[in-house]
């Protein structure tokens, strides 16, 4: 009879929370639906915009693309010019490689000032265009601000440290300082990150100054 008795109990219990959770589900479940709405509605809406960030970038990749094939730089800068901003920083530094592989000196050096003065071009990009300008002007660019350029560059962590402290070695060899460049290269083989190109590059310049490279330095990068 107890368990008679407990059953029914049990029975009468389940009956009301079920009889509540309806209740609950008439007064809320519109909430509940709205909520799962809203959620596939943002998950369709992710999606979509995706797509469309996605399809704008081949479109932008293709007309830089067609604007590289012609014989005028500044038509890669034309591609969307009141588009993304850091699209127009990457159209300008690539229009300043163009210029600079075709003679065109000052056009490209205009066009890393420009992003390297874009504070829309971001500690990576602004650096890179900073390092290019240096390299590009080399011995014409005015000594002190070329010393100030490759010094900010050359900190440790900067994104383009081991080409900073190359070129500062090259600079050393252009002042006639081949003690202090031999040093400094040997500096720049010790530390981490070192690609095989730079390696080698280190390697033709002690060589190019009379000093035999240790094998060490020969080898490729592990």
């Amino acid at each position: 009879m107890a368990n008679q008795n407990d059953n029914f109990i049990d029975e009468v219990f389940e009956d009301l929370r079920r009889e509540r959770l309806f209740r609950l589900f008439r007064r809320w479940g519109w909430v509940a639906g709205l909520l799962i709405l809203g959620i596939v509605a943002g998950v369709i809406w992710r999606e979509y915009s995706q797509s469309r960030a996605e399809a704008e970038a081949r479109a932008w990749g293709d007309a830089i693309v067609a604007a590289q094939a012609g014989d005028d730089p500044a038509a890669i800068m034309a591609v969307d010019p009141q588009g993304a901003e850091s699209r127009r920083v990457l159209a300008a530094l690539l229009a300043a490689s163009e210029w600079s592989e075709n003679d065109g000196d000052d056009a490209a050096a205009a066009a890393l000032r420009d992003v390297a003065g874009d504070t829309a071009a971001g500690t990576v990009l602004h650096d890179l265009a900073e390092l290019k300008l240096v390299m590009l002007q080399g011995e014409t660019m005015d000594p002190a601000q070329r010393d100030e350029i490759l010094s900010r560059l050359s900190r440790a962590g900067a994104p383009f440290e081991l080409l900073a402290l190359e070129q500062k070695a090259v600079a050393l060899i252009g002042a006639g300082r081949t003690e202090d460049a031999v040093n400094l290269i040997r500096q720049i083989q010790q530390k981490d990150g070192m690609t095989e190109a730079l390696r080698l590059r280190l390697s033709e310049m002690m060589i190019a100054l009379g000093v035999e490279p240790e094998p060490s330095e020969n080898m490729p990068a592990g």
